[in-house]
């Protein structure tokens, strides 16, 4: 069977692009699309990835949004200190998993948002061959 090989974006409505795309490009460090073919988009680094549907009121999407974004970072306790450090409010979660630590926030827009630290069983290798 055929199968996608990844997320190629994720596309959702903003009452202002331009300044939500800088700041995520400045908080984050996700780069807005290219103007032109001749520059590279942003790169994300190969890592497990979960793609699923939720009941609407579950506590990851944010009142009255239909999706949630889920950000891996290698050091979850300096992006915490960089975001609270630009005043943005970040809520970590004080439990620890076995598939890593997060912390949630709000984008300007009201859009929720995890940081996740992976650990233990997620940092395995990829499963091939399933299907």
């Amino acid at each position: 069977m055929e199968r996608v090989s990844g997320i190629g974006g994720f596309f959702f409505a903003s009452s202002n692009p331009a300044g939500l795309g800088q700041w995520y490009e400045e908080h984050l460090g996700v780069a807005p699309p290219p103007q032109s073919y001749d520059t590279p988009p942003w790169w994300q680094e190969q890592g497990p990835t979960v793609f699923t549907g939720m009941d609407q009121d579950s506590p990851p999407l944010a009142p009255g949004r239909g999706w949630a974004v889920n950000f891996r970072v290698r050091n979850l306790d300096a992006m915490v200190a960089q975001l609270e450090a630009a005043g943005i409010p970040v809520e970590r979660d004080p439990d620890e998993y076995p598939n890593g630590t997060f912390a949630g926030l709000q984008d300007p827009e009201g859009n929720s948002i995890q940081l996740w630290q992976p650990a233990g069983t997620d940092l395995g290798r990829p499963r091939t061959g399933e299907g």
